[in-house]
């Protein structure tokens, strides 16, 4: 089988399996197994596949259209541009979660002077790395609750250059911090617990609950956020947070109840999704 066949093959199989963008995924997941850029199996496409090589491509396939998230198979995705590399210990990142990084390093850029940052539940690390790679003049403080997401989120600002910017503290939100910050950034869980069983399978069954699960009304971490984030922040720091479908009006009246000012941004979408607050 050449690599041309293997790609045809791969994105007829994932199609017939519900996978959206099956040719990409294909060419994804092949290029990983021959450790080639993408775009590179596009100059091999009459090259022959051993056995072996046609065996584990299949093997990848077949995990694919059982609804294995890609990230998973091939240990990694990009980010804002940044390698970032994945576990089942992480939530693989959303693009509109790009969108919440780029509104904070913008905001720190504006301040013109040395700042930092907090990430809450930082996960992959994703978030601060981003930060960091287009605010020069900040560093940040990374926290999780959870001792395996650190562990990757460390490995992951290494591998990016930033292990000497970032911090990194496991702690169940503001528990074991003390700081102020210029900014405080998070994508929290905010998925009602009831409604992570009718989740797409590549959600519900890969992500780690920990991530998803935001109490029974989805809206736990931000009561908890507008009740308790005022005095981490420095006069004129900023909260930016990204926020599930529908859920902006709930979030609006929770930090007008703590006399916050806000202002809601829509994603590409055009679904309101990031808050930015301020006191």
């Amino acid at each position: 089988m050449t690599v041309l066949e293997a790609i045809k093959k791969g994105a007829e199989f994932l199609e017939r399996k519900g996978i959206e963008s099956s040719r990409l995924q294909s060419e994804l997941l092949l290029a990983h197994l021959l450790h080639l850029p993408r775009l590179r199996l596009y100059l091999e496409f009459e090259r022959n596949l051993p056995e072996q090589q046609s065996d584990a491509f299949r093997q990848l396939l077949v995990k694919r259209g059982a609804h294995v998230p890609l990230q998973h198979l091939i240990g990694s995705t990009s980010f804002c541009g940044f390698h970032i590399d994945f576990s089942p210990d992480v939530l693989i990142p959303r693009p509109e979660t790009e969108m919440l990084a780029e509104q904070g390093w913008q905001f720190l850029n504006s301040l013109s002077r040395e700042t930092t940052f907090l990430d809450l539940g930082t996960g992959s690390g994703c978030i601060p790395i981003a930060i960091l790679g287009n605010a020069k003049n900040t560093n940040g403080l990374a926290i999780d609750i959870s001792e395996a997401a650190l562990t990757i989120a460390k490995a992951n600002a290494e591998k990016n250059e930033m292990q000497n910017r970032l911090e990194f503290r496991n702690s169940d939100l503001f528990s074991k911090v003390s700081e102020q910050f210029d900014l405080i950034v998070s994508n929290p869980p905010y998925i009602a617990t009831a409604e992570i069983e009718t989740l797409q399978s590549e959600v519900r069954d890969h992500d780690p609950r920990l991530a998803l699960d935001g109490g029974p009304d989805g809206l736990e971490f931000y009561r908890k956020l507008a009740h308790e984030s005022a005095k981490h922040l420095k006069p004129g720091g900023r909260l930016m947070l990204e926020f599930g479908d529908n859920q902006a009006e709930a979030i609006g009246k929770i930090f007008a109840e703590h006399e916050w000012k806000i202002h809601v941004l829509r994603d590409l979408s055009q679904r309101e999704r990031m808050l930015i607050a301020e006191r």
